[in-house]
């Protein structure tokens, strides 16, 4: 497979989730090689790359920090690129949080399918799993081990009875992201919403742009699918997995994981160099 970036330039307008902030992204097609970097124009286009070594938080959102500039709640945007095979990008950010739209990449995902994406007939470097490697910590657990594609696994549990033990393990390719995935929103819990606030979060939370459990059901709306919670969960996997820079080549799976535990992941496994390659799949034509 070859490299591929946006056909033409899209732009997004919405509120952060956490800063609750204005915010306009443009996508902006990148030449072979560029991968994806973030670029604030109202810091004179400072650039960030989205790589796990620009991790800077991840609390309750993924934050990327370069020398002090900051982007956050990036992984539903990077979901989306990585869920459809997008291996060049510019991200204009003109704040400090991606915008959250409705709660998924379903918007994202809908908009780059009708702008379109251009082979760039360089080939397409994947990282790939030659032996298995797992880490977990307190009931979490993130593993990966040999596949021919990328497949992936999540169990979550929650003790409510909308959620309890979800499962979704499916084979991810453009096609079967947009169709198992993109359109589950982000969920959280009325309870929390106080505390949330008190610790300058969810500023731009609303019934808009999430799920809201109260303690036996949902205070906004129905659910787009009965398991919806845990396919965003894998959503957020995919976007925080795309961190590592490359296409995964590999079998993932999640347990009862979250940002924290998937970006502790990614970075563990980049220092096993002895758990995966680096591989082109195909010359380019």
């Amino acid at each position: 497979m070859n490299q591929t970036t946006l056909a033409g330039e899209l732009q997004f307008r919405g509120v952060g989730l956490h800063s609750g902030f204005k915010v306009t992204l443009r996508l902006v097609p990148a030449p072979p090689g560029a991968g994806i970097v973030f670029r604030r124009p109202d810091l004179n286009d400072f650039e960030i790359e989205a790589l796990r070594r620009n991790v800077a938080k991840v609390n309750f959102a993924t934050t990327l920090m370069k020398r002090g500039v900051m982007i956050s709640t990036v992984e539903h945007l990077m979901s989306a690129i990585y869920g459809l095979g997008i291996d060049n990008l510019y991200i204009d950010v003109d704040s400090l949080e991606v915008p959250i739209l409705d709660g998924s990449s379903e918007p994202y995902v809908e908009a780059i399918l009708r702008t379109g994406l251009v082979d760039q007939n360089c080939p397409r470097e994947y990282l790939q799993v030659t032996r298995p490697f797992s880490w977990s910590e307190q009931g979490k657990s993130v593993s990966v081990e040999p596949h021919d594609g990328f497949r992936v696994s999540c169990l979550i549990d929650f003790p409510h009875p909308l959620i309890g033990v979800q499962t979704l393990d499916f084979m991810l390719d453009p096609e079967g992201y947009r169709r198992e995935v993109c359109f589950a929103r982000t969920f959280g819990f009325y309870r929390e919403v106080e505390t949330l606030l008190k610790n300058n979060l969810i500023r731009g939370g609303s019934y808009d742009n999430a799920i809201v459990l109260s303690e036996n059901g949902i205070m906004n709306g129905t659910l787009r699918r009965p398991d919806e919670f845990v396919r965003h969960k894998v959503l957020d996997l995919i976007g925080d997995v795309a961190l590592l820079g490359k296409p995964l080549l590999g079998h993932l799976k999640a347990y009862r994981a979250g940002h924290a535990a998937h970006a502790t992941f990614v970075g563990k496994l980049l220092e096993r160099t002895d758990a995966y390659r680096m591989t082109t799949l195909q010359p380019a034509r």
